[in-house]
């Protein structure tokens, strides 16, 4: 009997047919996707040697532990050495695990895949692209196929495919498994501002990737296939069962046991120290947005360029910036200006209760000036630039367009307008630099356009949107000392002047036998508040006449006992040292003159403008104070922008009439702590390129500026100055400063470790104190030098050296503070003087 047919067989025969052709036709495909594909546009060899993708820069401190990154991408290399080993094996497991048998294409991995897919109809069969492949995926940019036909996507996506295959053989080629897999994990984009694992690992879990737990590796390996769809903040769950996933496939790995995974699963994902960073956050960000400002000007004073001839870009190229900064130095010194400043900031609030201080007590010029340049402010936010770009961005399109690189300010806008109405002339307008006449003709003929008219009508109907719009009251979020910010409802032209009535600071600590400046805080909160305090130019008052009593000493001869009436003095045209064209008599702080007298010590312990008037007109010139400030890093040749010089040549700057830096200030200050020798304040140590090359050394100049026995006089009147005055156990020597109407509140320390410049006041010169009790440097900026110390003295950790001494004073000191010996000499001299004239008069008498 014959049995019947089985038909199984021929069913696995219509299936092996199928597969043939099926093969068939991929492979035709192939081949054709193969021929057809254009190669120009595959990575080379040199692309591949050198990967384009922007790394960031980071600053490290004084310790080596970095503190800020700039980035365009957030993205920080990291070896394969220094990868840690949770991620390693996630990645493989979950990846590639046949990662060490293939040359960039598994073809096994492939076939498995193929089998699963076309045959059995698993969605899940998973993926059959090696590292090598993903990391050629990242290389190039796919073309998008949006409009395309079936036939075009399919050859598309064949030659795609091609391309990365070619891409990853090439890869597998030129580079080890090792340097495969780190390159990978570095180039990926992990969302949310985390370029590379590093980021990923500080943005999602704030901890180097190298600290990462076994469940956070997994959870950010696992977003490799998908990081929008797993993203962990947006949705949780969906990212636990990836990163399930991956603990499962550790499990089956034998990398954890059952225990460990069961434990592990179980876990919520724990966001809780997510954290998007922005500039303004983390450790000294006044210093690392100036820094980038420094580094700038350095690569082009010092030529320094890379190897092809092409410029750094410190957001691009992945720079190691070492720094002399000292983060727990920055850490107290934020602290100490915080603290003090708040207290600063309720007695502000007090004084101007019930005042205006925009009004306050002045005249109808100021009223307006002052109303002025509020209005600039606020023309000077986020919001009027918006507004700005909506109603004249098309006009000053065009204005680029014909007359290229013009400036066209609201405020050139005012004064063309005015000259075309006849209200004011080109040669006010240029003689009062209000407009630059290198630009005059351009402006001659934009305001004789036709364009022109647009302009003005466009901006006309500007002023009357920013009036109305930035008097209606908003909810917003402003800065606030108790809770860092708050809500309030607030118009935008209000919000502008509260923020303008916070008192401000800057801050500088200088290690004087180095030049290292170990903290640097630039403003009470950066996040609100951008501007640097410690690199701004204020007029520093008093702290300068150390400078005065120094030259009085060295270059008139005048010892520090020498005693001098608190009177009014008054340097005159007659006193031809000065170029006066007439007469000057400044008063004291107080406006008003002991007639006591005072020695060098007392004179500036008390800080009497008197004894330093005296003293500049016995030196009968400015010159020798002028080249004291050169010798000690201050620029007496430099130039400001309005053509004046920084240090002038005229007799108030005894008195601190002169704009200088905390950084300038601090570089000076620190010879007194050094023996008189001043060595240049600086803050990088050095900098390496990505791959380590070393491109450039911070090496301070160092002179010596000041004999050391004039040195150890004033470092004694320093101290005497102080004396009482600061609590702290380190030998501390100071000099306060406060300048006409307690506009600028200073105090210069020194330590035998530490120069320490500390400058407060207002961003306008009308917020301030109304009293010399309330705005003088003692109870502005004093207590700021206290707290730093204080805090660094209570941490035997820190290194800071509470027993520190000032340099032994050279032969000669002690006779020449001794006031009392002083006196004894000076009192024989003159009985001397006495007896010899009486005697020459009778010798004379006894011969006529």
């Amino acid at each position: 009997m014959t049995e019947p047919n089985n038909p199984i067989p021929s069913r696995f025969a219509r299936y092996n047919r199928w597969l043939r052709w099926s093969a068939l036709m991929v492979l035709l495909l192939i081949l054709v996707g193969f021929l057809s594909i254009s190669f120009s546009d595959l990575p080379s060899f040199e692309d591949l040697e050198n990967p384009k993708y922007d790394l960031a820069s980071t600053i490290y401190d004084v310790n080596g532990k970095p503190f800020g990154r700039y980035y365009i991408e957030d993205r920080v290399a990291v070896d394969y050495e220094q990868l840690s080993p949770h991620v390693k094996q996630a990645l493989l497991v979950t990846e590639d695990d046949r990662f060490y048998d293939h040359s960039g294409i598994d073809l096994r991995a492939l076939a498995r895949v193929g089998f699963k897919t076309l045959i059995l109809r698993q969605e899940n069969a998973g993926g059959g692209s090696t590292i090598s492949q993903q990391l050629a995926k990242l290389l190039f940019q796919r073309p998008s196929m949006k409009g395309m036909s079936f036939i075009n996507k399919t050859f598309t996506l064949i030659s795609v495919k091609l391309k990365e295959w070619v891409t990853a053989v090439k890869l597998e080629k030129r580079y080890t498994k090792e340097e495969i897999m780190s390159m990978y994990l570095n180039k990926f984009e992990f969302i949310n501002g985390a370029h590379g694992i590093e980021a990923a690992a500080q943005i999602y879990f704030n901890k180097s990737q190298d600290s990462l737990s076994i469940s956070e590796a997994a959870t950010l390996v696992g977003m490799l296939k998908n990081p929008s769809l797993f993203n962990p903040k947006r949705f949780p769950e969906k990212c636990k069962e990836r990163r399930n996933t991956v603990l499962n496939l550790l499990y089956n790995s034998g990398y954890i046991n059952k225990t460990n995974r069961d434990k592990l699963v179980a876990e919520n994902i724990d966001m809780s120290s997510f954290s998007r960073k922005t500039q303004s956050e983390g450790p000294a960000p006044y210093f690392r947005a100036e820094l980038t400002k420094f580094l700038k000007d350095l690569f082009t004073k010092k030529n320094i360029k890379k190897s092809d001839g092409t410029e750094y870009n410190v957001y691009t190229d992945g720079l190691k910036i070492y720094t002399t900064i000292d983060l727990t130095y920055q850490q107290y010194a934020e602290q100490a200006v915080f603290e003090h400043m708040k207290a600063n900031q309720e007695r502000f609030w007090r004084v101007w209760k019930s005042k205006d201080p925009w009004t306050y007590e002045t005249d109808d010029y100021q009223k307006k000036l002052r109303a002025d340049i509020l209005e600039s402010q606020c023309k000077g936010s986020e919001r009027y630039l918006s507004m700005r770009n909506k109603y004249l961005g098309k006009a000053l399109v065009n204005v680029e367009e014909k007359y290229p690189g013009l400036p066209l300010s609201d405020n050139v806008i005012k004064i063309l307008d005015s000259i075309q109405q006849n209200l004011t002339t080109w040669h006010n307008a240029t003689q009062n630099a209000k407009l630059d006449i290198v630009y005059q003709d351009r402006y001659h003929r934009l305001i004789n356009n036709e364009i022109w008219l647009d302009i003005v009508l466009q901006y006309k109907d500007l002023q009357k949107e920013f009036k109305k719009e930035f008097a209606i009251p908003i909810k917003m979020k402003v800065f606030d000392y108790e809770v860092g910010e708050k809500e309030v409802e607030m118009s935008p032209y209000d919000s502008v002047r509260y923020h303008r009535m916070y008192l401000q600071a800057g801050m500088l600590a200088v290690e004087p036998n180095t030049g290292f400046v170990k903290a640097w805080v630039g403003g009470i909160n950066h996040k609100y508040f951008k501007y640097d305090h410690a690199s701004m130019r204020r007029s520093v008052g008093s702290t300068i006449k150390p400078f005065v009593y120094l030259q009085a000493m060295a270059v008139a001869n005048i010892a520090p006992c020498e005693q001098y009436e608190d009177i009014q003095y008054t340097i005159s045209p007659a006193d031809s040292g000065f170029d006066m064209v007439e007469e000057w008599s400044p008063a004291n702080a107080e406006e008003k003159f002991s007639k006591r007298k005072y020695n060098l010590f007392q004179g500036l312990s008390e800080s009497k403008n008197s004894i330093s008037v005296k003293l500049l007109k016995e030196m009968g010139t400015v010159a020798p104070v002028r080249d004291l400030l050169h010798n000690l890093g201050i620029d007496k040749n430099l130039r400001l922008p309005n053509g004046q010089l920084a240090v002038p040549k005229l007799p108030s700057i005894c008195l601190g009439a002169v704009d200088l830096t905390l950084i300038e200030m601090s570089g000076a200050y620190s010879a007194f702590s050094n023996n008189g020798t001043y060595v240049q304040p600086v803050f990088i140590s050095r900098i390496e390129d990505k791959n380590g090359k070393v491109i450039y050394q911070g090496i301070p100049n160092r002179k010596s500026a000041v004999n050391p026995l004039y040195n150890a006089v004033m470092l004694a009147m320093l101290q005497n100055n102080v004396s009482g005055n600061v609590r702290v156990k380190s030998q501390i020597g100071g000099k306060t400063g406060t300048t006409n109407d307690f506009a600028d509140g200073w105090f210069m320390g020194v330590t035998p470790t530490l120069a320490i410049g500390v400058w407060t006041g207002g961003d306008d010169k009308w917020i301030r104190f109304l009293t010399l009790d309330d705005g003088q440097g003692s109870v502005m900026a004093r207590p700021i030098v206290q707290k730093f110390l204080q805090k660094l003295e209570s941490d035997e950790t820190c290194g800071y050296d509470v027993g520190a001494t000032f340099p032994i004073p050279p032969i000669g000191y002690d006779e020449m503070i001794d006031c009392d010996l002083f006196r004894s000499v000076r009192s024989s001299s003159e009985r001397y003087l006495t007896r010899k004239a009486k005697a020459s008069k009778e010798e004379f008498d006894d011969e006529f």
